[in-house]
């Protein structure tokens, strides 16, 4: 089992950057897939990225359009979602989330979120 904790997030313009950091508990950060998703008022999660356990691949929702950048660092048993060029539409809680599975289709844990505000 491992527990997952998100930071980072907070109130920014648009056009601004901002890194969430998810830290895992545990010992086999190195065995779970690795992603991030979303969900603003009203609307359902979303996801937004994901990478593999030992960071060498990643892949993106079609809305991030190069503006993020998933990344994970196994000896600290922390994944990050670099976030550039935010709009008002990235306003949503946002989710870390493991899976043993290569390439999930559900996560099996989930972290409470971080809250991400744009402003226009």
């Amino acid at each position: 089992q491992v527990q997952l904790v998100e930071s980072g997030g907070g109130l920014v313009q648009a056009g601004g950057s901002l890194r969430l950091s998810c830290a895992a508990s545990g010992r086999t950060f190195n065995t779970y897939t690795m992603g991030w998703f979303r969900q603003a008022p009203g609307k359902e999660r979303e996801f937004v990225a994901r990478i593999t356990k030992s960071g060498d691949r990643t892949h993106y929702a079609d809305f991030v359009q190069g503006r993020f950048t998933i990344s994970r660092d196994n000896a600290k048993n922390t994944v990050y979602l670099q976030m550039n060029s935010l709009k008002p539409e990235d306003t949503a809680i946002y989710y870390c989330a493991a899976d043993p599975s290569y390439f999930p289709l559900n996560y099996d844990y989930w972290g409470q979120g971080t809250q991400v505000t744009v402003s226009s």
